[in-house]
């Protein structure tokens, strides 16, 4: 730990013009000789959210074995092995407040709105939509008190969708698995450089924005004193750690730059992407997954949501061996062949967490990593997508969840217990409780010394 006269304050940013960048977590920001100092600092907690959209091959995905134990991890699972002392996979959770009570077809749309909000919504193809407060908002009220942002909301495909989607359910109910309250359902951004933006500034008038463009240049630019000025007063592994931040951040920006290029040479938009965003879905994906992770470790945000895909998408992944429209082949019938390959996407969905969870890995947080400091939960609103099953869902949790998570288990649970208690759970483990959320019927017991 470097020692200073005088620590930085933790909310230090870099200004220029248009430009405001929060900074990671320093030794420079806890004083070498002070209380703090010589005690485990109190880690910040951070959970996120990744929905899969249109069920799981169930046989693919659930761990075999019959104890609580996580000894093998499922094919569907398998990237996260390098993880598995952090990794809980529970089996049986149900939103049954996505079923039809009355309400006729829907499936889709309730399973996805419901995975976070525990509310059965409203019918309507008006403008007259209502579910609940979503889990990641309530939790962003309180751990957004403290950050320059409440959440960010992120998703991969357009949510221009308007009027009846899903048999007089309206499209808002696809754009969008966030909602503040129950008539605000939150916008998901699918624009890698508005999201960036949005974290860090646009960096001047849209003229200057554009030039920028143009000639690769990069905010940085506009901080270049108040790096040098900052770089002169940390030790060395402040230093590295802020040198390590700020190109991973220049990484970023570039890759949005290129796909910006790409949008401009391209005669036609793609239907699914917006102008801006890289023509490859696994490209844009990762995007998203790092600008997630550069705002955990500038504590800029403690809360994401983002939608891998809406409920119902056709899109193929060719670049897998899936060609096929995803919504097709989830209507599977039992055909072998398609619940291959609805396992392969499935797996690559999986693929995606697994890089994430490793860069999270990668990244210290006071005294441990910023995975050993977050709780995300990966999963959808469908299990058997051929028989539109809100029974047994498809979850995956990932993360430390700073002390409060015994990894490398397998919680296996009646098919009728509640997602929406291990949704109480979470909450509580970010330090804000609730007395009842949806048809939740109590807390899980999540803790590193307790069993289930």
């Amino acid at each position: 730990m470097s020692i200073f006269k005088m620590a930085l304050p933790r909310r230090t940013f870099l200004r220029g013009m248009g430009v405001t960048i929060a900074l990671p977590l320093l030794d420079a920001m806890i004083p070498a000789f002070s209380v703090l100092a010589r005690t485990p600092a109190r880690p910040v907690k951070r959970l996120g959210f990744i929905y899969t959209p249109n069920g799981a091959t169930m046989s693919a995905w659930t761990p075999a074995g019959e104890g609580p134990a996580l000894t093998e991890l499922s094919p569907t699972l398998s990237a996260l092995a390098p993880f598995r002392d952090q990794v809980i996979v529970p089996t049986g959770l149900s939103q049954r407040m996505a079923e039809s009570m009355g309400d006729g077809n829907g499936e889709h749309s309730r399973g996805q709105t419901v995975w976070l909000s525990g509310v059965h919504p409203k019918r309507t193809e008006g403008a007259d939509v209502e579910s609940g407060v979503t889990v990641d908002q309530i939790a962003a009220q309180a751990l957004g008190k403290d950050t320059p942002l409440l959440s960010i909301e992120m998703a991969l495909e357009q949510n221009y969708l308007v009027g009846n989607c899903d048999n007089g359910y309206s499209c808002v109910y696809w754009n969008t698995i966030s909602w503040r309250t129950p008539t605000t359902p939150l916008p998901m951004e699918v624009n890698p450089r508005v999201v960036f933006e949005r974290m860090f500034g646009d960096g001047g008038t849209p003229r200057q924005r554009l030039e920028q463009i143009r000639e690769d240049r990069s905010i940085l630019d506009s901080v270049k004193d108040a790096i040098t000025d900052l770089r002169g007063r940390l030790g060395a592994g402040d230093r590295t750690r802020v040198a390590e931040y700020l190109d991973s951040m220049r990484e970023i920006e570039r890759r949005i730059q290129v796909a910006e290029k790409q949008s401009g040479e391209s005669p036609i938009a793609l239907p699914d992407r917006p102008v801006g965003a890289p023509e490859s879905y696994d490209e844009h994906a990762k995007l998203m997954f790092d600008l997630a992770l550069v705002a955990f470790q500038a504590d800029i945000t403690r809360v994401f949501t983002l939608l891998l895909g809406r409920e119902q998408t056709n899109r193929p992944y060719p670049f897998i061996g899936v060609p096929e429209a995803h919504h097709s082949i989830s209507h599977h019938q039992n055909d072998p062949v398609k619940l291959a390959k609805a396992a392969k996407i499935n797996a690559y969905h999986i693929d995606l967490l697994a890089r994430f969870a490793g860069r999270l890995r990668d990244i210290e947080d006071g005294d441990g990593t910023l995975l050993d400091h977050s709780m995300i939960l990966q999963g959808g609103g469908l299990s058997n997508s051929d028989q539109h099953s809100h029974i047994d869902l498809p979850l995956v949790l990932v993360g430390g969840g700073a002390g409060q998570l015994k990894g490398g288990r397998h919680l296996r649970f009646p098919k009728d217990t509640p997602m929406n208690n291990l949704h109480m759970s979470l909450l509580e483990k970010v330090g804000v409780p609730v007395e009842k959320f949806g048809d939740s019927t109590g807390s899980m017991e999540l803790e590193p010394l307790t069993g289930v």
